[in-house]
Order: structure tokens, then sequence, then C-alpha cells
């Protein structure tokens, strides 16, 4: 785990570059606190200046890069891991090597087999630059579900590349904020797609690689990877259940074990969901003293810390050998908001960023990565909307007493029925979307307001529309929402303290084999359970009892309406927000709209599960003004 940066130049002299790239060390030196090295190379008439800042994870002695090739002087550095170099090492014999780590293995498997066959063949997480003096072209790439960050912008001529934003705005000079995506961002709650809150910065998409040609200057994106689901008349592998499970058993495993891989010691964090603690369980299994980490909270609906030690005792002696560190988070969090939002570097309106935050901070001060549950959801269909678009399809064909039974255990059925698109990109956002267009009109001060969709955005996956609509709705979940949402905050939030976080359920290999499975393995809704498939057979191994096998899902958030309900106990940061007078010297949201947005507030009826609530829509409120005043008035 590091920091990455670049720049490919045509007028500036390697001193200039090199002063540059020290100046993108310094802003993202969080990312890598042990060493950090900047390089320039000539090829053509450009010049090319890599940065590398490192968290020493493996190959503490010699993995510091940039790593060269002495045969032809080709250059890399690589933010994140490639957990199956020692297997892709194996097959390259003739290579007399240097150092013992991934970035070497990665490097010999670019020069002989180019981009698109070796990240075909790479299984990690993964964000780098290959400098390619044979065949004069720098290749940015990024791994296929984007949980390495890389971003990149063109200023007079020249390409900066960076791991964060900030980099690109030190020394590339500021930005202007791109205004026309305040509608997207306050109705998905985040910017979807290659096109960031600034203007010019762009995200390399994931599973995509970036050829800049060193000849002309010119460069092309291509993508080398997304997850296809079969159309749904061909979507039953002839697989039974039981052999489904068998299957999913060992690949999860060897996804866990595989993430293990490490010259430091591996934590593990831990929920009550079915995730984490198959995730720790898988690992304990491994590693017996093994960290934990549990986030927990004072309202009890909120506080998943008497499940988690229900399932550690009931483990039996599985983790009587590990460590369980718990921190509470408390209202008083809302005061670190500042530094969130300036690590964050984009407007997110999660409220999981608190409790994130906090336990990264207390796993950080014991080890230097985790496994983490992240990505099970979006794979496996783990959301409550997923069982909701399951029982309309089911509502459409069934008689009255069908019906009745649906209603009754979907109270909002019929209201999703009413308004559910045919769609499958429009259907994506209507049941949280976070405002109405006429709310956003009153909101922005726009005359109308039209949100801009997916496919505008270029965020959306290629659907052909032969698809089942669960299907679709995790194709889309997991090329918009999980890379630019989920597992961003993840990445920023646990790098701002230092920390690596590691997640198995994103193995591409467990992602395709859940793709290619009939929906109703992965939601069983006569049970109404979502990762059916997951539940089962993590029970049927042993790595979760069967109590917490089939507990519901609680989502992973943080109490706002009870936090924000009370203006009185308010840190001075978030009354300092909210006020007027900040708002109006913004400039951007309504001060009448965002007085009204504070009344709305209340705790009545709502709860971890709730999509939308007053409170969301003013946490939105009070993160936007942070990050622009972070941000935008500098």
């Amino acid at each position: 785990m590091c920091g990455i940066h670049g720049i490919i130049s045509t007028h500036m002299d390697a001193a200039t570059i090199s002063h540059k790239l020290s100046l993108m060390s310094i802003v993202q030196a969080h990312r890598g606190p042990d060493d950090e090295r900047c390089e320039v190379y000539e090829c053509c008439s450009r010049r090319v200046g890599f940065g590398f800042v490192r968290l020493a994870i493996l190959d503490l002695e010699t993995g510091m890069q940039p790593v060269r090739s002495a045969i032809d002087q080709a250059a890399l550095i690589c933010n994140g891991q490639i957990y199956n170099y020692l297997e892709l090492k194996s097959g390259l014999d003739d290579v007399e090597w240097l150092t013992k780590g991934d970035a070497e293995v990665a490097l010999q498997m670019l020069r002989r087999f180019g981009p698109e066959a070796s990240l075909q063949a790479f299984n990690g997480m993964y964000a780098g630059a290959f400098f390619d003096p044979v065949k004069r072209r720098v290749v940015l790439f990024r791994d296929r579900f984007g949980i390495k960050p890389l971003y990149y912008r063109e200023v007079d001529g020249d390409l900066f590349f960076a791991s964060e934003i900030k980099p690109l705005l030190q020394a590339g000079g500021e930005a202007e904020v791109r205004k026309e995506a305040f509608p997207a961002l306050f109705t998905y709650r985040y910017v979807p797609g290659e096109e960031t809150i600034f203007a010019g910065i762009k995200r390399l998409p994931p599973g995509s690689y970036l050829i800049y040609d060193l000849t002309s200057g010119t460069y092309k994106i291509e993508s080398y990877w997304q997850n296809s689901f079969l159309p749904e008349d061909q979507s039953r592998e002839k697989l039974s259940l039981a052999d489904a499970e068998e299957q999913l058993y060992a690949l999860f495993c060897d996804a866990v074990k595989l993430r293990l891989r490490s010259d430091v010691e591996v934590g593990s964090f831990l929920s009550g969901g079915i995730d984490s603690c198959a995730v720790a369980s898988a690992a304990a299994e491994k590693q017996p003293e093994l960290s934990l980490f549990t986030i927990a909270f004072n309202d009890p609906a909120y506080n998943e810390l008497p499940e988690v030690q229900k399932f550690l005792a009931a483990a039996g002696t599985r983790f009587k050998r590990a460590k369980h560190h718990v921190a509470f988070c408390q209202e008083n969090m809302l005061a670190e908001l500042p530094s969130l939002v300036k690590a964050l570097e984009e407007p997110i309106f999660l409220g999981a960023v608190l409790p994130t935050d906090q336990v990264c901070r207390i796993a950080s001060q014991r080890v230097k990565t985790v496994l983490t549950g992240e990505g099970a959801d979006e794979i496996f269909a783990g959301y409550r909307k997923f069982l909701v678009e399951m029982a309309a399809l089911e509502y459409l064909k069934s008689d009255r007493s069908g019906r009745r039974q649906l209603e009754d255990s979907y109270p909002e059925l019929q209201n999703y029925i009413e308004q559910r698109a045919a769609d499958p990109l429009q259907r994506y956002i209507q049941s949280e979307a976070l405002f109405s267009e006429l709310e956003l009109s009153r909101l922005l001060g726009y005359n109308d307001v039209e949100v801009p969709n997916l496919q505008t955005l270029k965020a959306a996956p290629h659907l052909d529309g032969r698809e089942h609509p669960l299907n679709a709705a995790l194709a889309i979940e997991s090329r918009c929402r999980l890379p630019d949402y989920v597992i961003l905050r993840l990445d920023k939030l646990s790098m701002r303290h230092s920390l690596e976080t590691r997640t198995p359920f994103l193995d591409y290999r467990l992602a395709e084999f859940a793709a290619r499975l009939p929906v109703e393995y992965k939601i069983n809704l006569p049970q109404g359970r979502e990762k059916y498939i997951c539940r089962r057979t993590f029970s049927r191994y042993k790595l979760l009892d069967e109590r917490s096998a089939w507990r519901r899902k609680q989502p992973f958030t943080s109490p706002l309406a009870a936090w924000l309900g009370d203006q009185k106990a308010w840190p001075e940061v978030v009354s300092e927000a909210l006020s007027s007078s900040m708002i109006k010297r913004h400039g951007v949201l309504d001060p009448k709209m965002v007085k009204k947005l504070m009344a709305q507030v209340t705790t009545a009826g709502v709860g971890p599960a709730t999509l939308v609530s007053g409170a969301d829509r003013l946490f939105a409120v009070l993160v936007f003004t942070l990050w622009y005043e972070e941000f935008c008035c500098g």
C-alpha cells in the first residue's frame, strides 16, 4: 500500500519535474509514511517522472519503488498488491530477480506480455504506471473493481496522475469546480463516472488501462474487464445448490488466504454482519492470534457489539487467541468531519464515513493492514433493495393472495411498483434519491433541474437488455456505487491513517462465479433473505454459527437523526457550517431551504435501514458546505 504520482511533460526539465514530484509526495505522505522516492526518465521528446510514497507491507527490505529493469530500463510504480504474485513469478523462471515482492513481478509481466494479458492475469487491488521505453509509451492501469484510486489531468499539454486529487491540485494548479455536477451529487450522494467534481480531473475507470504514446503525446483508454452476466434464459449453470456452496467455500477461503500474504501483521474489521464475520472466521483459521476491530454505538438500534460478542462466543476456540479491540463512535465524532472531508477530497454523503474513520484509527494504532467485508453486498445481492426488486417481479405474476403476502413482507413494495421504471439505469436511483428534482431546484437556486443519468455520466456498465433485472441491478451497483462511493470512502479514510484495507469478496473469481449463479441462489424470496448462498455456505462449513448466518442484515451507518436533531448539542464546526452566514458566503445553497431541512430532522420512524431521512439530507448539506469551504475558499 502506498501512493503513486507522476508527470509526463514535453517542456519541463528534469529538475522542475523532480520538484513537482516532491510537492506531490508531501500532500499524500499519509499514504506512505515509511519512505519516498522519485525518478525522471527520458523517451522521445518527453520526460516521464514517477513518484512513490511507501507504506511497507510486503518485501520490507527490497520492495521500494520505482522498480527498474536492467535490460531495457522499463520502470513501474504500483499502489496496492497483486496477491497472486508468487504464482505468476513461478512462470517467469528465466528472470534474475532483484526483489522479493509483487511489484517486480508486475513489471516483468508487463514487459513480456503487455497490459491486456498481464492485467487479466493479476489478482489483486492495484493502480499503477508502467514506463515502457521499448514501445515508447506509459501505461496507467487500475484493478477490476477500482479498489485503488487513480486520477489524472492534462495541463498545458502535460499529463499528471496520482492516487489522490490533492497532488494534482498541488502540481498542476487549481481546478474549477464543476457546478453542473451538483444535481447528480445531491441525487446519488456522490458523483458517478469518470468525471470528478473538479473540472479536468478524471478517474481512470475500474478494469481499464490508459496508453500514453510518448511519440505523439496522445492517449487512449481500453477496458480489460467487466463482470458479465449471462442472459436470463442462460443464467442457470448446471450446478446444484450444494455444489455451488462447495465452490463458493473454496473460492472464498482461497481469496482470504491470498490476502493474508504479508510481511507484517494482518488484522480484521468485525461487525455483526455475515460478511466481516465470515472473513474474520476464515482468517482466524490461518492466523489464530488475529487482531479484531469493532465499532460500537451508545444507541442500541445501531450498536452491533452485542451481536459481535455472541458470534465470538458461539465460535468456540476459533478466536481464543484473538485480540478484540472496541471503540465507541459518538456524537462528538461530528467535530472530525472537516478533516474527513479533506481526506475524502470529493463530497460523499454517507453516514458510514464516521464509524469507518473511527475503526481505521483504532486499527492503525496496532496493525498496518486489515481484512474487511466490503463488496459482498454488491456481488451477492446483499441490500434490501434487491429483495424488493425480486418481490416486485414476483408480485406482477402472483394472484391476490400472493400479492397480499408480499405487501405484508415488504411495506414499501406498492410504492416501489408504482414508480418502477422499465429501464434499469433509471430504476437504480428511484428508491434512494436524496432530493427530488423540484427540491434540487430550490436548494441550488436553479430554475429547473434535470438529473443526468448514469449513461450521460459515463458510469453505466454495458447492458444488452437480456439480463435478469436483479443481475442488471448488480452490474450497475458494482460499476457505480461500489468504486465511486463505498470503496472510495474506505480507501481514503483508511489511508488517512496509513492503514491498508483488503477486500476478499472483491476477488474477481468470486465475482465471476456469483454472476453465473441463478438469481434464486442469491435472493431467497420465500425466506426473505439476501445473500442466500453465502448464508448457507458459511453455515454449512462452520465459518458462522446458525444464528449469525441467518440474522437479518443491519446497514453499517450512524445515528445521524439523533446526532443532528439536537442543535444545541452540535459541535462548533457543525453550527458554523450550517449557519446562514457561511451558506450565504458560499453562494451555492439556498439558506431558506437549508433552514427548512434543519427543521425536518427527526428520529421518529428512523433507523439503520431507513434509506432517506431528514438527517441524511441535512448531513449532505453539512458535508457539502465543509467540502466547499476546504476546496473552494482557499
